[in-house]
């Protein structure tokens, strides 16, 4: 079974995500904290993180950091990063840092489901089609 953990602040995204991409192959953890992330990422092996980058607060980029800490632990985890607060330099600075792709809010969800899909990840579209 394949997991993918899911980090961000807000709680309409982390239920929808979480709906969109769990399935009998796939298992979705969600977290809305960095701490609850870590502490994941501590107990699992994700293939695929979708990481928001500003989770507490206005100028936060604990995404970004998250996706260091990832790659440090395990290199093999690809990481999406999305944010509303984007900017040109955050995007080089996530694909700097290992990013499987960077997305702007709000998110064109055929396109993650796309870039989740060329993971290798079974999406319940796929399955019933």
């Amino acid at each position: 079974m394949k997991k993918i953990l899911v980090v961000d602040d807000e709680p309409t995204i982390l239920m929808t995500l979480s709906h969109l991409l769990s399935n009998k192959d796939t298992a979705v953890i969600t977290s809305s904290r960095i701490e609850e992330a870590e502490e994941a990422l501590s107990r699992y092996h994700f293939h695929l993180v979708i990481a928001d980058i500003r989770l507490s607060g206005m100028y936060g980029i604990e995404g970004l950091e998250l996706l260091s800490y990832i790659k440090k632990l395990s290199s093999d985890t690809e990481v999406i990063i999305m944010t509303a607060y984007g900017t040109d330099e955050i995007r080089e600075d996530a694909y700097r840092r290992g990013a499987f792709h960077y997305y702007e809010k709000p998110i064109d969800i055929a396109h993650l489901i796309s870039k989740v899909q060329a993971l290798g990840i079974t999406m319940p579209s796929a399955q019933n089609a």
